[in-house]
């Protein structure tokens, strides 16, 4: 076993195998681990059955760490977002609203693939690169850093000697607070349902995102199963109403789910288990410590509206791949560093306060709210310029 490399990467979630897969193409020597062996059947306990969808910018990078590849065949690309405001005194559509990629692009917005998927072909890139050490079953339990260097000490009882730790483990990263890193929290109350449903009307490519109260209901494109449309699911509601849902038998959830869809694709039928999550807004004080830099949800948490989650990770990953690459000899020294933070905190701080406004707006349960927001949508759309530049901003080209 290595005990010293150029990298350490702390977690092995989709943001943590895709830093190791992209530094480890680039040629650097990682150490990448996590305490829980990856899940990577889709109906074995404790997979993951959110999806996520790599927006625009994000196939390059995937492309480049030789990801992309593998990924390719088994992505549903994402060709219209439609949001949908369903908040008048019925739930049946009132609004509808399609932005379409064909305005701004030859590419569609983005291509989702399932969470559980994607840990599988990662974990399968990282055995065809020689200079990357996958350990999972491994945690991290301690960090001592200075000026030339950081030893991480790993549950095994090993440590690791290192130029630069990326933590990317988590919205309670243990790095993050063995760095003395504070955070800023929002609690909205929301928990959200995951899982994936069958329809008879096919989705055409098109991500819906259906809001009422309580939070955005989305529906985004997945391969068929078993010979008919399917889709992954994202229920946001408020707590308890979002764990009676999770009790529910599997006919009065499907009702339930139907009319929330406001029957758009036909009656749904439950295609997996239901998983449930938190919905918090996260950011961290600072992207960056003492020979240690935050990425993904170890730096911000947002809720899944618009895709963005990931896809500000993968922001982080570039901003701190090109760092790297432009001055391998200072890899992790606090100049690489100070200019991660200041590359990334502003923009992370706006995205996390316009995802927390577009949530609260999505929550509210008075009709003259609902109502503005209705108003809010059309008055956004009809703006052709506007438009474009959403679009734009939701894709993070600037």
């Amino acid at each position: 076993m290595k005990d010293s490399c150029n990298i350490l990467v702390s977690g092995g979630g989709i943001a943590g195998l895709t830093a190791a897969a992209a530094f480890g193409a680039a040629g650097f020597d990682v150490v990448c681990v996590d305490p829980a062996p990856p899940v990577t059947e889709r109906d074995a306990e404790g997979s993951d059955l959110r999806t996520t969808a790599f927006l625009q910018p994000a196939r390059g990078l995937l492309e480049q760490c030789g990801l992309w590849a593998r990924l390719a065949e088994h992505a549903a690309p994402l060709q219209i977002m439609r949001i949908v405001d369903a908040g008048g005194e019925v739930p049946e559509p009132r609004v509808v609203r399609d932005f379409n990629a064909a305005d701004i692009s030859e590419q569609p917005f983005g291509w989702n693939l399932p969470n559980w998927l994607l840990r599988r072909e990662m974990v399968a890139r990282l055995a065809e690169l020689p200079n990357v050490d996958f350990r999972p079953g491994t945690a991290t339990t301690g960090l001592f850093t200075r000026t030339a260097e950081a030893r991480v000490g790993l549950s095994d009882g090993s440590r690791i000697r290192c130029k630069l730790v990326i933590a990317a483990d988590g919205r309670n990263s243990p790095m993050r607070e063995a760095a003395g890193i504070g955070v800023h929290t929002t609690r909205y109350g929301q928990k959200a349902l995951a899982f994936a449903v069958t329809h008879p009307i096919a989705h055409d490519n098109v991500s819906t995102e259906i809001h009422r109260s309580g939070g955005p209901c989305t529906l985004v494109p997945l391969p068929d199963w078993q010979g008919s449309p399917s889709s992954a699911v994202v229920w946001m509601e408020r707590g308890p109403r979002a764990v009676e849902l999770l009790n529910m038998d599997a006919g009065a959830f499907e009702a339930a789910m139907t009319e929330r869809s406001c029957g758009l694709f036909g009656p749904l039928k439950l295609a997996s288990r239901r998983t449930i999550w938190p919905i918090i807004s996260q950011s961290a004080e600072r992207l960056s410590g003492e020979r240690i830099a935050l990425m993904a949800e170890a730096a911000h948490v947002v809720p899944p509206i618009g895709a963005q989650g990931l896809n500000m990770s993968l922001g982080d990953l570039r901003t701190l791949l090109e760092l790297a690459q432009a001055r391998p000899d200072g890899l992790g020294d606090a100049a690489m560093l100070d200019a991660y933070h200041k590359a990334r905190h502003t923009e992370i701080e706006l995205r996390v306060r316009g995802i927390d406004l577009l949530n609260r707006a999505s929550m509210v349960e008075a009709r003259p709210l609902r109502d503005a927001r209705a108003m809010g949508l059309s008055a956004l759309y009809s703006l052709a310029p506007v438009r474009k530049t959403l679009m734009q901003m939701g894709l993070g080209v600037r």
